[in-house]
């Protein structure tokens, strides 16, 4: 059996089964059924995108993280491209589940996925002020000198509203910012479904999306197949694209929620009879609950 990455699901998801309490009306119909994520901003804040690439479509801003005069880094206009495809591959994964959205794009890493923490901290900054609805950070770092800054930003981003949608690390180690409780963090499931998301009962990572042997998009117009956790982020980070699209005005704690509800493994039969607390524009499906679907064969 081929392993997955580090913080990735190990079991079978009927293994981490969860019943819901308190919200049954929330279903995948409800939460997304029928948008397509038009009107929602979503930032990619990792290499940078091919901009003419076909899995990307268009991307409304391009920037990227260099020296500032002052020494420190600072954003400035791009005219696109990526020098390693990570982060075409991340917007391809975005416009493949949410085709309506709004995709921008800033750079942080450079040749061979290299990177430091004050660009990464300059790009998120950006992306932060911006009001973005939703950013996707496919990345993180080690460096504990960073933690501080990185977490008051992610607080930040929470009580503007932003959601940052996180990768949890490909290697068993503690990295940030998908650690913080501000951030949805998401590692990868091996199963054949790519709409597939997974509730984690066993925190620090939240959710698992489809992130194991999928075809992406890459430099030069290409497409190849990897694995990763970078890869199942922006399935996420697409999903709540729909969701805020279809729900505009959800916090991202009531984001959470309804990610947790609408989970394949977290089943609101048992309920009871107590009712849910209603999220703004909620119209109950009564009766309508999530249900796990069967596995895909090839």
């Amino acid at each position: 059996m081929t392993v997955g990455p580090s913080w990735g699901l190990r079991e079978r998801p009927a293994e981490i089964a969860v019943d819901a309490v308190g919200l049954p009306s929330v279903t995948p119909d409800w939460a997304w059924g029928g948008s397509r994520g038009e009107g929602v901003r979503v930032c990619v804040v990792d290499s940078g995108v091919e901009l003419d690439h076909p899995m990307v479509g268009p991307v409304a801003s391009s920037h990227r993280v260099t020296d500032g005069g002052d020494g420190g880094p600072r954003v400035v206009p791009a005219e696109g491209g990526d020098p390693c495809g990570h982060g075409t591959a991340c917007a391809g994964i975005v416009r493949e589940v949410a085709p309506g959205c709004e995709l921008h794009s800033v750079r942080v890493l450079g040749d061979n996925f290299s990177g430091s923490g004050d660009y990464l901290l300059a790009g998120l900054r950006w992306a932060v002020e911006q009001g973005f609805e939703v950013i996707n950070l496919s990345l993180s770092t080690t460096h504990t000198k960073f933690v501080r800054e990185l977490h008051e930003l992610a607080d930040e981003a929470y009580f503007r509203g932003t959601v940052l949608v996180a990768s949890a690390h490909n290697a068993p180690v503690v990295s940030f910012p998908w650690r913080f409780s501000s951030v949805v963090s998401v590692g990868s499931h091996r199963e054949d479904d790519a709409g597939l998301h997974l509730y984690n009962p066993e925190p620090p990572v939240e959710f698992f999306a489809k992130g194991q042997d999928v075809r992406v998009a890459w430099t030069d117009r290409c497409v190849t197949r990897t694995t990763g956790n970078s890869f199942a982020t922006p399935r996420i980070a697409g999903l709540c694209a729909l969701i805020l699209a279809k729900h505009p005005g959800l916090t991202v704690f009531q984001l959470k929620t309804v990610l947790y509800l609408s989970a394949a493994n977290v089943s609101a039969a048992d309920a009871g009879a107590g009712g849910g607390l209603p999220m703004p524009g909620a119209v109950p499906a009564r009766g309508a609950r999530s249900t796990f679907p069967s596995r895909t064969e090839k």
